[in-house]
């Protein structure tokens, strides 16, 4: 055997090693057909509900949000701690839009966050990006909208809790009503946790309200 074949002996050996090791990677290759049949339905969706680009990159809305978890309202095992979440964030609309014809709009959005997180007396700077997507029927002044990304915390370990460290995996899903004078309230589900990459650590779940103001018109 030469030195070619040994390297790439070792190098097949070391990804066998970590796609058993890291169970989120095992899943996410074990999911992969799931994932590209979604993305081909939701491009086929498209195709046929009619595609415009009249929209630039702009910001939506900048606004305040706050909320907490529940023991039995998230995502198992649960947290071990009482936690808190409170920040100011800001949502940008990237360039273009899909319409259908029955009213609603679909539109590629980032999120944006910075605040603290509170949890058994302690206190952290929590950062988040999230791209996503938001679907809008104005009609009835109302948005849905998801989307996953990541956070950076400056604290992961709160009382019993250990997050894990520094970088976590989010995802949210929400829905909005728009308000006269430009006001939006609404209702977010927010999921925090770091997919095992740093070893047995637990997520956190966040129920949170909010309120912003919209720069959009119409």
């Amino acid at each position: 055997m030469n030195g070619t074949e040994i390297m790439a002996s070792s190098n097949k050996s070391h990804f066998i090693q970590t796609y058993h090791q890291y169970p989120s990677l095992n899943s996410l290759f074990r999911n992969a057909p799931i994932t590209t049949g979604a993305l081909l339905g939701f491009v086929l969706l498209i195709s046929v509900s009619g595609l415009g680009w009249a929209k630039e990159l702009e910001v939506i809305s900048i606004g305040i949000r706050g909320g907490m978890n529940f023991h039995d309202a998230g995502l198992p095992p649960g947290e071990k701690e009482d936690f808190e979440q409170f920040e100011v964030f800001s949502v940008v609309g990237l360039p273009g839009v899909w319409e259908s014809r029955s009213g609603w709009e679909t539109r590629l959005r980032l999120y944006g966050s910075a605040g603290v997180l509170r949890g058994a007396g302690d206190l952290g700077f929590i950062t988040t990006v999230t791209p996503g997507l938001a679907f809008t029927k104005k009609s009835w002044n109302l948005t849905f909208d998801a989307g996953a990304g990541g956070a950076l915390i400056s604290d992961w370990k709160y009382g019993r809790q250990d997050i894990g460290g520094p970088f976590q995996f989010t995802a949210h899903g929400g829905v909005s009503i728009h308000l006269p004078g430009n006001l939006v309230t609404g209702y977010r589900f927010h999921h925090m946790s770091d997919a095992t990459i740093y070893g047995k650590s637990r997520g956190v779940d966040f129920h949170m309200l909010e309120i912003s103001y919209s720069f959009e018109s119409g």
